[in-house]
């Protein structure tokens, strides 16, 4: 959709406002207000300057960026609450932050141990973690995000975009042809679906339980890209790479406080027919409310297709989209299992956190003259009109 047919359909969204209210306020008038359960949210950086400009576009939660690679003085209970405390002076909820297990390629991994499966050091990284998690609830934080990664986020470069834009590319023959024979495989050797499972399992036997007692919950990222089976990358068999992957991730140690990241883009690369697929694959994950933050596939570079017959994707803008994001959004609605007049939907249930991600573009002088008008801060300055119009889109589905 073009930006005036855009703004537009907006605009004559509001004129028939009126008229719809008038209209359906004799059924809602009985019905009690119901607290929202999907909240607009950012991540990757928590500085002051950035946190202006967030609360200025209505941003009201967000997951802090990363808060130091060992269990030390800013992972304590103290340098947590700080933290949060900074970010709530914003008038900005901290509701997750994330732990040291990125999605990073393995010899960069922080805590590298855990997925290479090397004890006992992965025991020690494990009690870090655990006691991060402890000190999280101690300090009012209800949630981390984290990946069980060896690959790290695999791409093979950038191809030209709209514009003077680059998009994110992946293409498995095109990686599989640029292997040679000292890279074939990873630092982890061949890992084998079997022995990624007792990994990741050896992980969530001791992890769940502390997060369930302390009721912190805990959303893995999906692996992106998921890699062809039986063939696999680089010896690694990407077993998060899959819906049933992650059906069979989430049934393991099962807790209320055991879940997912939802990243709708990279869950739409497992699928052959994204616009179709996704709606089911929310729908059981939602219903099993295991959903515990979810991010937009349409943004400034979340716009993916991966088909499983043609394993390939490019992250590209949110307007040049291949999937229905306002059908996505109603099956996101539709979690409890019910329609959103369902009186079961009245009860007051943990909240869904919808990314906004933003990211730093060229500076072109139609962008620095919108910046201007609004703030002043470094952060804005950064931001393009493509950017701005981005976090236009993203609002304009409501919560």
């Amino acid at each position: 959709m073009h930006r005036r047919k855009f703004f537009q359909a907006a605009g004559s969204a509001l004129a028939l406002a009126p008229a719809a209210l008038a209209q359906s306020s004799a059924s809602t008038a009985s019905t009690p207000p119901r607290k929202a359960t999907m909240r607009i949210g950012t991540q990757h950086s928590d500085q002051d300057d950035v946190l202006t400009v967030m609360s200025s576009l209505g941003v009201k939660n967000i997951c802090s960026t990363e808060i130091s690679p060992s269990l030390d003085e800013k992972w304590s209970v103290e340098g947590l609450t700080r933290l949060r405390e900074r970010v709530e002076k914003h008038g900005i909820t901290l509701d997750m932050v994330p732990l040291p297990l990125p999605s990073a390629y393995i010899s960069a991994a922080e805590m590298g141990a855990i997925m290479l499966g090397q004890s006992p050091l992965r025991d020690r990284q494990i009690e870090q973690i655990q006691q991060m998690i402890r000190n999280c609830a101690k300090a009012g934080i209800p949630a981390v995000k984290y990946n069980m990664s060896i690959l790290g986020v695999v791409r093979i470069g950038r191809t030209p975009g709209r514009g003077e834009s680059t998009y994110s590319t992946w293409n498995y023959d095109k990686a599989v042809a640029q292997l040679t024979d000292k890279d074939e495989l990873t630092e982890a050797g061949p890992v084998s679906a079997d022995a990624y499972w007792e990994r990741i399992d050896y992980f969530l036997q001791r992890v769940v339980p502390v997060a369930t007692e302390e009721k912190v919950r805990m959303a893995c990222h999906p692996h992106d890209p998921g890699m062809p089976e039986p063939q696999g990358f680089r010896g690694i068999h990407t077993v998060l790479g899959s819906p049933d992957g992650l059906k069979k991730f989430v049934a393991m140690h099962e807790s209320p406080y055991h879940g997912l990241n939802f990243c709708q883009g990279t869950v739409s690369e497992m699928l052959k027919d994204p616009n179709k697929e996704i709606h089911d694959v929310i729908r059981y994950f939602g219903t099993r409310k295991k959903i515990f933050q979810r991010a937009l596939p349409k943004h400034s570079r979340r716009l993916r297709r991966f088909r499983r017959d043609v394993p390939r994707c490019r992250q590209r803008q949110h307007d040049r989209r291949h999937q229905d994001l306002s059908g996505s959004r109603l099956s996101l609605h539709a979690d409890a299992g019910s329609r959103p007049d369902d009186p079961r939907r009245q009860r007051r249930r943990p909240g869904v956190c919808i990314r906004l991600r933003l990211h730093p573009g060229p500076h072109t002088d139609a962008g620095l003259a919108v910046a201007r008008e609004v703030s002043t801060s470094t952060c804005y300055r950064s931001l393009t009109v493509a950017a701005l119009y981005e976090v236009l889109w993203a609002f304009s589905y409501p919560c």
